[in-house]
């Protein structure tokens, strides 16, 4: 027997019990024999062992490089004794498993999902509770999870905190956002993790909604690099029945552990067995663009739960939406803050004459999408009640059928199909999400009569019932629920302000879509960083797509609302690679058609780009610094790529070999000018075309705030 910090020496004989105890005390307090499984390519290796006292530990190395070190597992109950101590290993089984499935949607084609897992049976001698933690290793990283199999002494149990652990190797350097609980709208701060309690204050003011803020709590995706060069990604994939996780850092020893989203109670989470946590995951590569290419999230989640999915189908859209962000136009019908919809004739009132969501208006944008062949039209303000939530703080509840009188929605419906577009329905649920409950049936049924066939669904505000949090287990149980409700009336759902992406979209794609960052509106707010968008590949779309709302051409929003000096942090040239560099399968257009009509040589990037995909590669990545992606459109020959870079500007030098060999294809080429600067001279862009193949190389300038997007579509043959 391997010593260890207890020593076990003979007894003397006693009772069958007292014996058996002594036996498992000797038991306890040895450390077990190690557990060990390797990815495919043997590259990760992950270790299990239960350190003395019978605790449950794990640890992840990278080409012989520590990762993760030995790390702490388990959960804290209330009421009863934690899940943390006092184990025995029972079994440990080791599979394996590799299969290649399609999406309904995404960036590829066909996805491997291949891995090897080590699935380990604890039992808790003490209570007689068992627990499994399965951990599969895949050529891309780690994801584990533990399972709570049905069982008499664990029944049905209250979390206090999960104590899982992530024991970093050194100081990374880290790409974060605080730690709340109900938004992700923050500008990611860059920092050593030692840095990270010094800039807590500033990184959190002046959005901070958590009551309390650690100074040291920190949300996922979180991406990290170490100075030896690994990134390393942290994050949770199938996030169901369970709260959103955060990481509190212990910034002397670099060691993140698991802080989930407290209900109105305080409690973390209530489960009933048999149940399954969701999966921690640690993707891991010595190259920044395996990172961004991993599908480590995706194939944790289970197959599609809809037999047919023919009719989930990627959109790109036009909307009446960025004229009132800018404050050029507004939501509401009439001025108000005391009106009391059960008891109000808005076909009396006075219309404030700024109302954006009229019939007249929206069918020229309707115009515009057939014209250039756009799949919708989104319109919001288009309900009443917006006056009354405006003025009431946010408190008022919508109906979610009944419009203003200046927005016909028969004729609407009617003048849309003629053109071959829909219309996206907006759900503001003002952050009352009982009321939109009662209300979910009625409201996609009206949908689905009037042609609707995606709904964006916003959650602003202090959720009621009242203690709520956006990410707690009760608000993410009803997200899941709005989906698949949404999914016995065909309809597909944008969910803005919900929970962060966790690779859902893979079980139920009519998720098409998501917020949860801050998107292209923070730009009419005062701005995003210039490095915002070399960043959030890394971070928040490591979970699954985001509605971003790029392609804003007019960058001085004071041309819209003279009042307002804010202005987008990008080049022209740049907004246009983000329909590349942003993957979603629901892209925006999201500037005004007056103002497109100005630069339509430009906006025919837009029109040609595809939102469907059969092949990504990314070309080069730095996190922080730039990233240049190409990607072949579904079913096509036709490639696009797209490079945007921080605010120091850079040359990008890219290969094109990608193409098919032996084939000859003409590039067009958006670029930023020579004289262009996402400040001083953002709308200063250049077009060419240029015949390419597998062997060409392109060095193409990018300006501070810029980058730069390439078509390319092969050649006809000669004849």
């Amino acid at each position: 027997m391997q010593q260890s910090s207890f020593f076990c020496r003979p007894r003397p004989a006693g009772t069958a019990g007292r014996a058996l105890a002594i036996l498992w005390l000797c038991l306890l307090f040895q450390p077990a024999k190690a557990e060990e499984i390797k990815s495919p390519n043997a590259n990760l290796t992950l270790t299990f062992a239960l350190q003395a006292g019978g605790v449950p530990t794990y640890s992840l190395t990278y080409k012989g490089r520590a990762v993760i070190k030995p790390s702490h597992l388990g959960l804290d109950l209330q009421g009863a004794p934690a899940l943390t101590n006092g184990f025995a290993v029972a079994a440990a089984k080791a599979t394996a498993f590799d299969q290649t499935w399609q999406p309904v949607w995404g960036e590829v084609k066909n996805i491997r999902n291949h891995y090897n897992e080590l699935a380990v049976t604890l039992t808790q001698a003490a209570t007689h509770r068992t627990m499994i933690v399965h951990f599969r290793v895949f050529d891309d990283g780690l994801g584990f999870r533990y399972e709570f199999p049905r069982q008499p002494e664990l029944a049905y149990f209250v979390v206090k905190e999960e104590r899982t652990q992530f024991a970093l190797a050194g100081d990374h350097k880290a790409f974060w956002l605080p730690g709340d609980y109900d938004t992700q709208e923050y500008s990611t701060t860059t920092s050593k993790l030692s840095e990270v309690r010094g800039l807590m204050k500033t990184a959190v003011t002046p959005n901070a909604s958590q009551t309390t803020f650690s100074p040291t709590g920190l949300q996922t995706p979180l991406m990290l690099k170490s100075q030896d060069g690994l990134y390393i990604n942290i994050h949770e994939a199938a996030l169901v029945d369970y709260s959103c996780l955060s990481l509190e850092l212990d910034d002397q020893n670099f060691v993140l552990e698991s802080r989930l989203t407290p209900d109105a109670q305080g409690n973390k989470g209530s489960l009933q067995t048999p149940c399954l946590s969701p999966w921690r995951t640690v993707i891991v590569s010595d190259k920044a663009a395996d990172i961004l290419e991993s599908k480590l999230v995706l194939n944790l989640n289970e197959p599609t739960k809809y037999k047919d999915t023919s009719w989930i189908k990627p959109i790109k859209y036009v909307g009446v939406w960025w004229e009132m962000i800018t404050g050029k136009s507004t939501w509401a019908y009439t001025t108000g803050g005391n009106i009391k919809l059960d008891s109000t004739d808005y076909s009396k009132l006075k219309p404030n004459g700024t109302h954006a969501a009229n019939t007249a208006h929206v069918k020229e944008y309707i115009d515009f999408a057939a014209q250039h062949k756009l799949d919708a039209v989104l319109v919001e303000g288009w309900n009443t009640g917006w006056e009354d939530w405006f003025g009431q703080g946010k408190d008022y509840v919508f109906d979610f059928v009944t419009p203003y009188p200046d927005f016909d929605v028969q004729e609407l419906h009617r003048y849309a199909a003629s053109k071959n577009v829909k219309i996206i329905m907006h759900h503001e649920t003002s952050g009352s999400v009982r009321n939109y409950e009662r209300h979910l049936d009625k409201a996609y049924q009206f949908m689905a009569d009037n042609g609707y066939s995606a709904v964006k669904s916003g959650y602003v505000g202090n959720i009621l019932p009242r203690g709520e949090h956006h990410y707690g287990q009760w608000l993410n149980n009803h997200y899941l629920y709005a989906v698949t409700k949404a999914a016995e009336y065909k309809i597909m759902v944008n969910g803005h302000e919900a929970v962060r992406p966790t690779g859902l979209s893979r079980t139920y794609p009519n998720l098409i879509g998501n917020e949860a960052a801050r998107g292209t509106e923070y730009e009419a707010f005062g701005g995003n960083n210039v490095d915002h968008t070399t960043i959030l590949p890394f971070t928040r779309l490591i979970g699954g797509p985001m509605d971003y709302t790029p392609g804003i051409f007019q960058t001085r929003i004071s041309a819209y609302n003279p009042q307002n000096t804010s202005f987008v942090h990008s080049t022209l040239a740049r907004q246009l690679a983000l329909y590349v560099t942003m993957y979603s399968p629901l892209q925006m257009a999201a500037d005004l058609p007056e103002t497109y009509n100005k630069f339509l040589d430009a906006f025919q990037f837009i029109q040609d780009v595809a939102v469907d995909w059969d092949d990504t590669k990314v070309l080069e990545a730095e996190p922080g610094d730039y990233i240049t992606i190409a990607r072949k459109a579904k079913g096509k020959s036709s490639w696009f790529v797209g490079s945007t870079c921080d605010e120091q500007g850079r040359t990008s030098t890219i290969s094109l070999r990608f193409l098919d060999p032996g084939k000859s294809y003409v590039a067009t080429v958006y670029a930023d000018a020579k004289n262009a600067h996402y400040e001083k001279n953002p709308q200063a862009y250049t077009i060419r075309k240029v015949t390419v193949t597998s062997k060409s190389k392109l060095a193409q300038y990018c300006a501070p705030g810029g980058g730069y997007a390439i078509s390319i579509t092969e050649s006809a043959p000669r004849r």
